[in-house]
């Protein structure tokens, strides 16, 4: 699926939603490491960025948007309107993020 058809908004600029297909969504669960978790415990003491964790962040996004649109294309969609992520902690220092919106058909305006 072309990225560019995947908003937070719920319209695209010259097109029309044809058919509404449902909820589509992608969803990650991760685990950070021991280097990262040290890492974490030092910053917390002299503050700053946490760049591991950041990156980790950042991939597990990375991998629920990927997965969210695999799904709206299963659905037979070309986008995904709405999107949002949704990340919960299901025990410690392991975390699930959720890619989801609505997967639509979009047809170009005339």
């Amino acid at each position: 699926m072309d990225r560019k058809f995947v908003t937070t908004t719920n319209e695209i600029t010259g097109y029309n939603v044809a058919e509404h297909l449902g909820v589509a969504r992608g969803l990650t669960v991760r685990s950070s490491n021991l280097i990262g978790g040290l890492e974490a415990s030092f910053k917390s003491l002299v503050g700053g960025r946490i760049e591991s964790y950041i990156n980790f962040c950042e991939s597990a996004r990375e991998e629920a948007l990927t997965l969210l649109c695999e799904h709206a294309e299963q659905m037979g969609a070309n986008a995904v309107l709405a999107l949002r992520y949704d990340t919960n902690e299901i025990i410690a220092g392991t975390s699930e993020v959720l890619a989801y919106g609505t997967a639509v058909r979009l047809r170009k305006n005339a």
